[in-house]
């Protein structure tokens, strides 16, 4: 349990957070330190032991000593605590992970927050910024504050989202017409 500085992960990227949300900590179960942890994270199976984890406004690190299903939830111990007190004093605790330790994704797969504040760009022409991925049942809903102001929805399919490029920081879209 130490204390970290959250200029200390992450990118230099503009705009790329240090850390992404991954879990918030619940209620103690047991007696020996567990907590439940309601998951937020695409990849709870990635919760193993020796994994660093930062919790609360302050992301305080933790080492993961283990972690369990429990319906949709996982249970999860932390070394060092090793009682129920001890666990009750990190519930409400958001659970981070830096990004600089996030895995690789495979090419033309993006985190959101890599996508987060990206200028789209319309046939050339600036269209606005990209401030909120939504996920949908069906696919992915960008939404987008435009040139003018206004909060634009785009569907992320193929028709659509021509071409994304992290480096130039620019999303090539195809905005169908009424939208």
């Amino acid at each position: 349990m130490s204390e970290v500085s959250i200029s200390s992960a992450g990118s230099a990227r503009k705009l790329e957070p240090a850390f992404v949300l991954v879990g918030l900590l619940q209620k103690a179960h047991g007696v020996k330190g567990e907590i439940e942890m309601r998951i937020l994270t695409d990849f709870p199976k990635r919760m193993r032991p020796g994994r660093k984890l930062y919790l609360g406004n302050e992301k305080i690190l933790y080492e993961l000593k283990s972690a369990r299903p429990k319906r949709d939830l996982l249970l999860l111990s932390f070394v060092g605590v090793d009682s129920r007190e001890a666990a009750q004093r990190l519930t409400n605790s958001d659970v981070f992970v830096a990004v600089k330790e996030l895995p690789v994704l495979p090419p033309g797969e993006y985190y959101h927050h890599q996508l987060i504040g990206l200028q789209i760009m319309n046939e050339g022409s600036p269209f606005g910024i990209l401030r909120e991925v939504l996920e949908t049942g069906a696919n992915d809903v960008y939404v987008i504050d435009d040139v003018d102001g206004n909060e634009r929805l785009l569907p992320v399919i193929p028709s659509v989202v021509l071409s994304i490029d992290i480096d130039k920081g620019i999303i090539e879209v195809n905005v169908p017409e009424g939208l």
